[in-house]
């Protein structure tokens, strides 16, 4: 038969006189689950329910790891596409208190990418970790607690069958007992049955009012025995059962509940060090300073050029001096060929900035003592040349030391090594330490010229430096397409008037020569200058000479030395002297 169970009540409240100890009390017996003896399969599947949530939880908690591994990742990557490159261009654009700033914020954005790793650390290791280790415990538990449940719910079933089997032997054995009992009492009443029938049928009867005893004696103990099972099973076993599921299940409650707040404590512990790194990020954007900034705009691209003077006026109604003839001047302003010439004189003028060194700066072929800089950005380039150089003679120099105190641990003791292994390499450092002196002094005495102090270099220092090659080179193309060119230099506007020029007639080589500039003062040549290149003129230390044309900033200065004899000298060699008055005179050596 099927066995079912039924719904008992198995505590009374007590009576105790303080209200709230009785409140108190009730309420812990209806929140025990010892009266849902007959609802064992619902919490059965109840339980499960439970595991499923907390797998459930494990599940979401490692999805959540797993997102914050990915954001930090893509912050890192963030960071690092947003880095300056080292020794470039970028990296130079970082000393700028905005950019610091910018830079501060990468680096703090890297730390900060650094704390949601460690969120999923955290969360990794003290939440997913522990709890799928209980929830392999919990599983074993439940299994050991519900096969105890089952056992006990067999057991009981196997009492009330042994209940029901003793219960219709001791009724079959009683209607037996009838039976033989009838048929004796009618043999007995029978005066044609024989005496020996009718002792054979009281005989069976007692037998069978025997078996009847035997049963019913049977019977009483089984039930007694099922009765005494049946409350240990409904008042001690299975509440126990389910007192110890109702404590894993809270258990259970209890665990989720503290991983949760564990969820939460592990963001709290880094909201410190994330509030410092957005502070560290605020305190970078307090730090930007729009005027230094500024000033650096300025120290990065001061040139040191001053800015040009007025135009003078060009009075073209006056006759002009020239060594060619007056007519021929007057048909050439007739005919109006000479305009072009004369609007590429024009702008000549304008401010000396060059053209071609600018170029050969972005493609990184200036020479070697950055003259095709200007004044101040030159100084500052000669500067960093030599604290690198010097900063190197120091590495040598440590490197040395250390290799001279090697070689006195070896002499002391033999057995560490031999002292005559480092002798080349010392000497390879004294080389280097050297000629990076050597390149210090070079680097230095530029610095000198550009500072104002009396030049260092001789002028054979100077032809190796392959300064002036390119710059004379530079300034006798000028010179041989505009004698008034303010800097010394060629320009893609000069070449396309060259190509707008006329082609050679008799009046243009009549035209082209034009009366000798005017000397504007005197100047005395401080050393020997070689001018070995077109364009340039040889001047001996302590000649006196005349200029014609003033340093435009490119470092050269137009000098004549008589009607023939003009060119180009750096202005370092010499020492000018201007006539304000002599400005129109025309006075030759």
């Amino acid at each position: 038969m099927e066995f079912s169970f039924s719904r008992r009540d198995i505590a009374r409240p007590l009576k105790q006189p303080n209200r709230l100890i009785q409140r108190t009390t009730e309420q812990s017996v209806l929140a025990s689950w010892s009266h849902l003896q007959d609802q064992f399969d619902n919490l059965e599947k109840h339980t499960q329910w439970g595991i499923d949530v907390l797998e459930k939880y494990i599940k979401f908690v490692k999805e959540r790891t797993e997102i914050e591994l990915s954001y930090a990742k893509q912050l890192r990557n963030l960071s690092k596409k947003y880095q300056p490159k080292k020794n470039s261009k970028e990296e130079e654009e970082y000393r700028y208190t905005s950019t610091k700033a910018f830079l501060a914020t990468l680096n703090e954005m890297n730390d900060y990418a650094g704390q949601h790793e460690v969120i999923s650390e955290n969360m990794t290791s003290l939440i997913t970790g522990e709890l799928t280790r209980y929830v392999q415990e919990l599983k074993q538990e439940r299994k050991s607690h519900f096969h105890d449940g089952r056992k006990a719910q067999q057991h009981i079933e196997t009492c009330w069958k042994q209940l029901e089997a003793s219960k219709r032997r001791f009724e079959r054995d009683c209607k037996e007992a009838d039976r033989a009992q009838q048929y004796f009492e009618k043999m007995d009443a029978d005066i044609n049955v024989t005496k020996a029938d009718v002792e054979k049928a009281r005989q069976q009867a007692q037998l069978r009012h025997q078996m009847a005893e035997d049963s019913k004696a049977e019977y009483c103990s089984t039930l007694q025995k099922f009765n005494s099972e049946q409350h240990d099973h409904y008042y001690t076993h299975i509440p126990n059962i389910f007192q110890k599921i109702q404590e894993m299940e809270e258990r259970r409650i209890v665990r989720i509940g503290e991983s949760m707040k564990t969820f939460a404590e592990v963001d709290r512990q880094v909201i410190p060090i994330i509030g410092k790194c957005l502070d560290e990020i605020t305190k970078a954007a307090e730090s930007i300073d729009h005027k230094n900034d500024s000033q650096m705009v300025i120290e990065a691209f001061k040139s040191g050029f001053e800015p040009p003077g007025d135009v003078d006026f060009e009075d073209f109604t006056q006759p002009m001096k020239r060594t060619v003839s007056e007519s021929s001047l007057s048909n050439s302003r007739g005919d109006g060929k000479s305009e072009p010439k004369f609007g590429g004189k024009s702008k000549g003028k304008l401010w000396p900035f060059i053209k071609k060194n600018k170029l050969s700066l972005k493609l990184g072929a200036g020479p070697e003592d950055f003259s095709n800089l200007p004044p101040e950005q030159r100084r500052k380039k000669l500067q960093q040349k030599v604290d690198e150089l010097n900063k190197d003679i120091q590495k040598e120099m440590d490197q040395r030391d250390a290799l001279t105190k090697m070689k006195d641990v070896y002499i002391k003791n033999p057995q560490m090594g031999d002292p005559a292994s480092v002798d080349h390499r010392l000497a390879e450092l004294g080389q280097n330490i050297e000629k990076l002196r050597l390149e210090v002094q070079k680097f230095e005495g530029w610095l000198a010229e550009v500072e104002g102090r009396l030049p260092m270099r001789t002028e054979q220092a100077r032809r190796q430096s392959g300064l002036y090659e390119a710059q004379n080179t530079s300034a006798v193309n000028s010179c041989a397409q505009d004698r008034e060119s303010p800097d010394g230099s060629y320009t893609e506007e000069q070449s396309q008037e060259t190509e707008m020029k006329v082609p050679a007639t008799d009046f243009d080589d009549e035209f082209d020569d034009e009366e000798p500039l005017p000397t504007i003062g005197t100047c005395k040549a401080l050393y020997t200058f070689e001018g070995q290149n077109e364009g340039t003129i040889s001047v001996a230390e302590g000649e006196m000479l005349y200029v014609i044309e003033e340093d435009k900033g490119d470092g050269w200065t137009r000098i004549r030395r008589n009607e023939d004899e003009e060119g180009y000298v750096p202005t370092s060699y010499v020492e000018v002297y201007l006539d304000k008055n002599a400005k129109g005179a025309m006075t030759y050596i």
